[in-house]
């Protein structure tokens, strides 16, 4: 896997979408087209400090000249939001990578149940505008605790009155058994939002016996578990054969790292997917929120995932 092209960009834009959520334009300072960017694709926005946060693309699918992130301020993160919120002006330039996602349109669906969380709209946004111009049947369910949330009047003339369902405060609850509605081959459910709605997701889709391939799920978030406890393991690498211990305290991701095997990383969370890599003979511990269950039989995060024993990497 080959690292993604980083770009310093123009801010273009800088617009309030309410109290809590700014939405940045950027565009190249000399190319009119920016490399391309499926609906659902996220990019790293690159802080000045050194910090790197992955932000889902809300633009225009079909406009190559711009890319547009929405960003939530979020007063108990670890400080980027504030930072864009409080210092990002129009006029400014920031490093922006090439686009990447492990959320996409399925080609191969004839019908799109997608459900939306908080700012988890954002990667929809595009999403709608690319399926609705295609005269895809698709539905949007959009969960937020507020009355006028991010986007609704853009999704409003993308959807239309009978593709858009919305789920705000003190309106109707949304089930998410609701979104699986017997075993329709064609219909594949996609899902991004806060963990407590993706991890309510999986688990309807469990009981509902609905395939793994056919629900697509993208936390923003990282997992969080107080009680885990790493344990120091093995890996050993596919490719030459070498054995590189892992010790408790340190990730896969920096163990590699420190055996000259530097693989792509952004987030360093298990939000992005940037440093997945094969595995196999080993019992893995995932604990990222990006890979679906049937991806996890053969890949892994190694910036937080872990193993028991010795593991095989395929690199």
């Amino acid at each position: 896997m080959s690292a993604r092209l980083i770009m310093k960009l123009d801010v273009v834009e800088v617009a309030r979408e309410g109290d809590d959520v700014v939405v940045v334009g950027f565009r190249h300072p000399r190319r009119p087209r920016l490399p391309l960017a499926t609906p659902g694709a996220h990019v790293d926005l690159h802080l000045p400090d050194g910090r790197v946060r992955q932000y889902s693309l809300c633009g225009d699918p079909d406009d190559e000249s711009v890319y547009r992130v929405a960003v939530k301020r979020e007063e108990e993160g670890r400080g980027a939001s504030r930072w864009l919120h409080d210092h990002l002006r129009v006029g400014e330039t920031l490093n922006v990578s090439a686009p990447r996602s492990h959320f996409e349109i399925a080609d191969e669906a004839t019908r799109h149940v997608m459900i939306a969380g908080g700012i988890g709209i954002t990667p929809f946004v595009p999403m709608v505008q690319r399926l609705a111009r295609r005269g895809a049947d698709f539905v949007l369910h959009y969960l937020s605790r507020r009355a006028d949330p991010p986007f609704l009047g853009t999704l409003r003339e993308a959807c239309g009155p009978l593709r858009l369902a919305l789920h705000l405060h003190g309106g109707s609850r949304f089930d998410p058994a609701s979104a699986f509605p017997g075993h329709d081959p064609g219909t594949h459910v996609y899902c991004c939002g806060p963990l407590r709605l993706t991890t309510a997701m999986r688990a309807a889709s469990e009981a509902a016996g609905w395939p793994d391939e056919r629900l697509h799920v993208e936390a923003f978030k990282a997992l969080f578990d107080e009680g885990f406890a790493p344990e120091p393991f093995e890996v050993e690498v596919a490719s030459t054969g070498a054995v590189i211990a892992v010790a408790a305290e340190r990730s896969l991701l920096d163990a590699l790292k420190e055996n000259g095997i530097d693989l792509p990383s952004s987030c360093l969370i298990g939000v992005c997917g940037s440093c997945e890599c094969g595995h196999s003979g080993g019992d893995v511990i995932h604990r990222d929120v990006v890979l679906g269950p049937a991806r996890r039989r053969a890949r892994m995060i190694p910036c937080v995932s872990r193993a028991r024993g010795r593991l095989r990497l395929h690199l």
